[in-house]
């Protein structure tokens, strides 16, 4: 009794973008993904080692840094067109 997701009308296939590689290393949507994802790593390792960085200060630059990287994906980039 399953829901066939091929025949559902909000079904959508995924294809990689034939520029994937050049976008993987230019763009900065990506770059800032990354560091979004260094900064929560950062926000579970460094607690256990020291407790002089304020509380939430790696959560913050998490969401400023999702937040830009939003930005930037809606945003034309040099050398990206």
């Amino acid at each position: 009794m399953g829901m066939d997701f091929r025949t559902h009308r909000l079904y959508a296939e995924m294809k990689m973008i034939a520029e994937w590689r050049r976008i993987v290393r230019k763009a900065w949507s990506v770059r800032l993904m990354l560091l979004a994802g260094v900064l929560s790593g950062a926000e579970i390792v460094l607690p256990m080692f020291a407790d002089v960085l304020p509380r939430g200060l790696f959560s913050i630059l998490t969401i400023i840094a999702v937040a830009g990287a939003f930005v930037a994906r809606l945003t034309a980039q040099k050398d990206m067109q």
